[in-house]
């Protein structure tokens, strides 16, 4: 997806890293891989930098993993579950695993499929969203950052022994200063905060509600760009129902700390 091709761009830039992609799509790995060409996919941001880097491999072989230091998903999370099993049996304790964007509860689904022990003594991370609005301009060849976000919250889980500072550090050293990463409460307010889970539905919603869906477009609509007054008031109002919902929580449950959760208009 368009994740996966800035990432590697980003990532494979530096040559002290190596960028392996898994792919468990029929196809896709050898369709990707083809298409890659010698110099790597190319990658201009918001600042219209260019960066260029190629992945060592794509494959759809979890083996493949096994040395991994880091692994990264930045893939929808019904597919984590897929993903975890089939990396079971090669990825190795003390790595750092983590998901971008990763609502969902990341880390019960790590626990469920990996266990408590690989849980406990592994750096376990979850972002609230992804770090860029970015877009496959040529797949394979060409990517598009379209912004890059000022902040993001990340959850962290670290080994123990570790400070949860080293796995923002980590993730820093492969995708660069920007967005600043701030440590979230928990994988529940990472939850809780999504934007995505907010803002797609609800500007989809705001821009075809009025529209016929068998009429054609002369080019593609923008997204975010589109949005009216009356999607803002339902994103507003959807935004007020997260916030009671930790209001709810934090009754039931007074030691939780959601004080990283805050309404979409501050965010």
């Amino acid at each position: 997806g368009n994740a996966i091709h800035v990432l590697s761009a980003y990532i494979s830039s530096h040559k002290e890293y190596e960028v392996n992609i898994l792919s468990l799509f029929p196809g896709e790995a050898q369709r990707l891989q083809n298409s890659i060409p010698p110099e790597g996919i190319r990658c201009i941001d918001d600042l219209k930098l260019v960066v260029c880097g190629k992945p060592n491999i794509v494959t759809d072989d979890p083996k493949r993993a096994q040395n991994a230091d880091v692994v990264i998903f930045a893939l929808p999370n019904f597919a984590h579950d897929l993903y975890l099993q089939a990396l079971k049996p090669f990825i190795k304790e003390g790595i750092t695993l983590g998901a971008m964007p990763g609502e969902g509860g990341f880390d019960m689904c790590v626990h469920h499929n990996l266990g408590s022990e690989f849980f406990k003594n592994s750096n376990i991370f979850a972002l609230e969203t992804l770090p860029w609005a970015c877009r496959i301009e040529e797949y394979g060849r060409f990517v598009q950052v379209l912004g890059t976000k000022k902040k993001v919250e990340v959850a962290v889980s670290p080994k123990m022994g570790e400070l949860s500072q080293v796995t923002l550090n980590v993730l820093h050293s492969l995708i660069g200063c920007l967005p600043e990463l701030k440590l979230a409460n928990n994988f529940l307010s990472v939850t809780l905060m999504n934007p995505n889970s907010l803002a797609h539905p609800t500007i989809s919603y705001g821009f075809y509600r009025d529209k016929d869906v068998n009429d054609s477009f002369d080019e593609p609509p923008l997204f975010y760009q589109g949005a009216d007054n009356f999607t803002c008031e339902k994103l507003a109002k959807l935004s007020d129902e997260v916030l009671e919902i930790g209001r709810a929580l934090k009754e039931t449950y007074p030691t939780l700390d959601l004080s990283t959760l805050c309404h979409l208009s501050e965010w």
